[in-house]
């Protein structure tokens, strides 16, 4: 067995490692509800898509849109966290050109939750499915699929506590 390690698989880790911080810093800025953030970190006409398993899917184009869409849906919690479960990087193209490489990746998140009204905790988990690139030496979101995977019941006590969804492959 070898100690060398060659310059794709080098290349290929610190491509994974960059992503993996990309994936970090949209749970911070989400947390952190600074939307102007975001446009470090997508393509500024990336297509997004939002399925909360609540009718038809939310198109959305670029990190702008997003922010907006993100902003008025939390505005309603006195406390939010976005909380990072686990995530699977695939990048493409090792090469050495690494300007020239894509990646696929999926993140499982959770968001913690309380509503400003009624002090009620709640929980949401989803799956994003993305496609990275790298644009001008750096790895931004590319393209994004959200899908609500399971989420916390309205409350009401006329439905389920929870909703469980299929995950999406």
């Amino acid at each position: 067995m070898s100690d060398h390690i060659s310059a794709a698989e080098l290349s290929d880790a610190l491509d994974y490692l960059a992503i993996t911080r990309l994936q970090a810093r949209y749970g911070d800025v989400v947390s952190r509800q600074a939307w102007a953030e975001l446009d470090d970190l997508f393509l500024p006409d990336a297509p997004i898509t939002l399925d909360l398993r609540r009718g038809d899917p939310i198109e959305l184009v670029g990190p702008s849109a997003l922010g907006e869409m993100v902003e008025r849906a939390v505005e309603r919690f006195e406390f939010f966290e976005f909380a990072l479960l686990n995530s699977v990087i695939d990048v493409v193209g090792v090469d050495a050109d690494r300007d020239a490489r894509t990646a696929t990746g999926r993140l499982y998140m959770w968001e913690l939750r309380q509503e400003a009204a009624t002090g009620r905790w709640t929980n949401a988990y989803g799956l994003y499915r993305d496609q990275y690139v790298r644009d001008q030496g750096r790895w931004v979101i590319g393209l994004r699929h959200y899908s609500s995977v399971a989420r916390t019941g309205d409350g009401s006590g006329d439905g389920p506590e929870y909703e469980v969804f299929d995950i999406p492959g």
